[in-house]
């Protein structure tokens, strides 16, 4: 059975909206995919504005924003078909939207109405990803480990560097995943302060000197000590985080090596982890997927190889387009499986009482 779908991601680093086309092969629950094509269109400063400021808003203006952003996404949809000429090969939209509120097991918010995304297309739109898995007293996220046990199978670990960091694992026929700490979203904050929207290749860092003070205040953070399944807000890198940085009042580049280094260092605290669950050991030789934004930061993956190279584990990084889009394409495969009505969130993960089929489904042409 093949699948075209578009999958959408706006991530917390606030870089621009992930659109990947997408061609998925089912035969006998084994999946492939190719990414046909994929664009990262930047945020406008009043777009990045306008979701930055979105928390602050009232109730009213807040609902408005929601709409408005959904018909921008349609709106960037149409102009991706109509740049690749799609027209007539997208069989459906799957949606992410963009965080705003998430409180785990209570409540999760997505700008982006997938009703005005179908109103614009006129293709059916899949939504409100997160929703039912928080319902049903789950997390809400991570929802990328489908993906990773799907697409991914082959590998013992899926890091993605975004935003915020996540891993998922292998155990036994299961899979552990949560979120390990702000990542690119703190590195992309302390950059700015040059005007940099990052630190390409993590020079500025690599420059810099490990300020172990402020190392051993960011490890200290009582989230790392917290069991899975868990999960993190953005506001945890933007008011939490950032402020330790710099309040400290080291130089840049220190700032940036020291927070490098925190990072890789928390990602090896995740990996032992999950040991007992995946019996772990150091005896055979492990494959770690790498993705996201952070997969470029030479330096921080150059560390974080480091870091794990007593525990066996090897950083693979993948072709460019799987590396920027990974989030995109697995967001387009919870949309086909939300059409197949299959499960596309797992519990093992997120902590519900069950799988989910998670997503509201926006039909975009009159039946």
């Amino acid at each position: 059975m093949i699948y075209r779908a578009i999958g959408l991601m706006s991530g917390s680093s606030l870089d621009g909206l992930d659109i990947a086309f997408v061609h998925f092969h089912e035969n006998a629950g084994k999946w492939n995919f190719d990414i046909v094509h994929a664009d990262c269109y930047p945020y406008s400063a009043e777009w990045i504005n306008k979701l930055q400021s979105s928390i602050q808003l009232n109730a009213l203006d807040y609902q408005l924003l929601h709409s408005e952003y959904g018909h921008y996404l349609g709106t960037a949809v149409n102009t991706f078909i109509n740049q690749h000429q799609l027209q007539y090969q997208v069989q459906l939209i799957a949606s992410h939207g963009h965080t705003t509120f998430h409180v785990p097991q209570k409540m999760t918010a997505q700008l982006g109405d997938g009703a005005a995304i179908a109103a614009e297309t006129g293709i059916p739109v899949i939504s409100e990803l997160r929703a039912l898995d928080v319902a049903l007293g789950g997390q809400g996220a991570p929802i990328v480990p489908i993906g990773d046990k799907l697409l991914f199978g082959e590998f013992d670990y899926c890091l993605n560097i975004g935003g915020i960091a996540n891993i998922s694992a292998h155990a036994a026929d299961t899979y552990i995943s949560f979120d390990i700490c702000a990542a690119n979203r703190v590195l992309n904050l302390l950059a700015l302060q040059v005007g940099k929207s990052y630190d390409d290749g993590g020079q500025m860092a690599a420059s810099g000197k490990v300020n172990y003070k402020l190392l051993d205040t960011l490890n200290d953070l009582p989230f790392y000590k917290e069991p899975y399944p868990k999960s993190l807000s953005n506001a945890f890198g933007n008011d939490i985080v950032y402020p330790l940085v710099v309040e400290q009042g080291c130089s840049l580049e220190d700032a940036l090596c020291t927070y490098a280094e925190h990072i890789a260092i928390q990602i090896k605290a995740a990996v032992e982890q999950t040991k007992e669950q995946t019996g772990g050991g150091t005896e055979t030789s492990k494959k770690m997927l790498v993705t996201g934004g952070g997969a470029f930061n030479t330096f921080l993956t150059d560390r974080l190889q480091e870091h794990l190279k007593p525990m066996n584990i090897e950083l693979m990084i993948p072709e460019e387009k799987t590396v920027k889009y990974k989030e995109a394409l697995v967001m387009a495969l919870i949309g086909v499986l939300r059409w197949r009505e299959e499960s596309n969130v797992l519990s093992s993960v997120t902590g519900a009482y069950r799988n989910s089929i998670g997503g509201a489904i926006w039909m975009g042409q009159e039946a």
